[in-house]
């Protein structure tokens, strides 16, 4: 499945924020705790414009994160109610712009707007595009019984099941040892 570069960068990160939550992360812990890690983060992915790197910044992404979460899971048509509202809520103005290194791809808020609003924005434009493209299946949560990692899934044939190589290895171990049992 292909997408539009910033499509896919959106969604990309959106993967990352998503999967910063002590369920989702690798280390088991919330990855995103601090304004250091959040400033890291948004320096990580290349994110422009403005980061406050303070706790009230900090909280209103963990609020974005959870909204975000959230939408991952929806059908189709809750998940273009939700999209409308994110956009809504910012009163959105879609442009396109170019910089830092990337060629045209949209904008729908200024890049002095706060930092979660324009996470919320810039994610909810990628999702018109999933919804447009009635490929909301794309979006799934990891199959692994123990890890709810979001994933997205552009492979051709739409059969990513895991969050991460670690969550199918380990997927594939354990049902290696089950079968292992069985034949005993």
């Amino acid at each position: 499945m292909h997408f539009a570069p910033d499509t896919e960068d959106a969604l990309e990160f959106a993967v990352v924020l998503g999967n910063t939550v002590p369920d989702a992360s690798r280390s088991g812990e919330d990855e995103l705790a601090t304004p250091e890690q959040l400033v890291a983060l948004m320096t990580e992915s290349r994110y422009s414009g403005r980061v406050d790197g303070d706790e009230a910044e900090l909280w209103a992404v963990h609020e974005t994160r959870d909204r975000i979460r959230r939408t991952w899971t929806l059908d189709r048509d809750e998940a273009a109610v939700e999209v409308n509202a994110m956009l809504a809520e910012a009163h959105a103005l879609p442009y396109l712009m170019r910089h830092d290194g990337f060629d045209w791809h949209l904008h729908a808020t200024a890049q002095d707007a706060p930092l979660a609003e324009r996470i919320r924005v810039e994610i909810a434009l990628a999702l018109v595009d999933v919804i447009r493209s009635d490929e909301t299946g794309r979006l799934r949560v990891c199959a692994a019984d123990d890890c709810t990692g979001l994933l997205l899934d552009l492979s051709r044939n739409g059969s990513k099941r895991f969050c991460s190589v670690r969550c199918g290895n380990r997927m594939n171990m354990v049902a290696f040892r089950a079968r292992k049992e069985q034949d005993v």
